[in-house]
């Protein structure tokens, strides 16, 4: 089972464009980031969502003089898509879904945006030295003199120290333990041709997985053991529905994987379990345990 968190499926998203500055001007937060060193200076960060909006909050909390968080959006990501599909027959059903529902649902919440906590919004606000800008993706970014200068729609933005909090990318090549066979696992974009308008080259890059969350076959018969390879990682999110991996997939999809791993353990070895279930038993107990009241009809009386 692949239960390697949100790294490990491509590991974390920088964007280009930060890319183009030198490390030591930025870093993502699935990095281990010293707040401390932030203390006195200017902190670019980059997302909208959970992580960059924890970020923004550390930083000003180890004495940042000021915090810019940059979302592409003209607005915060609201409206809780997933939360919506959270009732039990949606919930325990959505594997089974045609994949014309599954593709829309995971489109939907790529336009909808990934909601930021309220408390993590709260966190940030707080301090009149955050400042957060909309409409703003960051166009290109460049070293002015000593200093990172970022160029937004908004103007240019010269920061000290930046923070990537823009998620996760899926590309099964960059895992090394899935490069040497990375070509044979089915993607979406292998099995579903999506409608105009709900086209994402970014959800089609996903494994298209069985119904135990197992990888299957680009070209059946070529790479049979892909279906021993099991999914528990955001990657299964077009085929299942959620952040696989965290908290809301716990009681559905850990019990059906479980289930699928051991069926094909016991099924891969079927001739010992036949040989065993047809196998000689002893007895629970014996006729005697019951004789005494083993009905018996009268014998006739012997004739004089």
């Amino acid at each position: 089972m692949l239960a390697t968190g949100f790294a490990g499926s491509g590991g974390a998203y920088v964007p280009d464009v930060l890319r183009a500055l030198p490390k030591r001007f930025h870093a993502h937060t699935s990095e281990k980031i010293d707040f401390r060193t932030l203390r006195g200076l200017s902190v670019a960060v980059l997302g909208s969502a959970a992580s960059a909006f924890d970020a923004a909050a550390a930083a000003l909390e180890a004495g940042a003089r000021d915090v810019h968080l940059f979302a592409r959006r003209e607005s915060l990501a609201a409206l809780p898509v997933i939360r919506i599909r959270g009732y039990p027959g949606a919930y325990d059903n959505y594997g089974s879904l045609p994949d014309a529902v599954r593709w829309h649902q995971a489109s939907r919440f790529r336009q909808a945006g990934s909601t930021p906590p309220p408390d993590a919004i709260s966190r940030a606000v707080a301090f009149p030295n955050f400042h957060l800008h909309l409409g703003a993706p960051w166009t290109s970014a460049q070293l002015k003199g000593v200093r990172p200068v970022a160029i937004t729609p908004q103007g240019e933005i010269a920061f000290d120290f930046a923070i990537a909090g823009t998620g996760y990318s899926v590309d099964l090549g960059a895992q090394s333990e899935l490069g040497d066979f990375a070509d044979e696992i089915l993607l979406w974009r292998d099995r579903f041709v999506p409608p105009d308008g709900e086209k994402d080259d970014s959800l089609a890059a996903y494994p298209y997985l069985g119904s135990g969350h197992e990888y299957l076959e680009k070209v059946p018969g070529r790479a049979p053991y892909l279906k021993d390879i099991h999914v528990f990682n955001p990657a299964a999110f077009v085929s299942f529905g959620l952040p696989i991996g965290d908290v809301p997939s716990f009681k559905r999809d850990i019990p059906g994987i479980t289930a699928r791993i051991s069926r094909d353990l016991f099924l891969a070895d079927l001739a010992s379990h036949e040989a065993r279930i047809n196998g000689e038993i002893a007895e629970d107990f014996t006729a005697e345990l019951y004789a005494p009241a083993v009905w018996r009809p009268p014998q006739p009386a012997a004739a004089e």
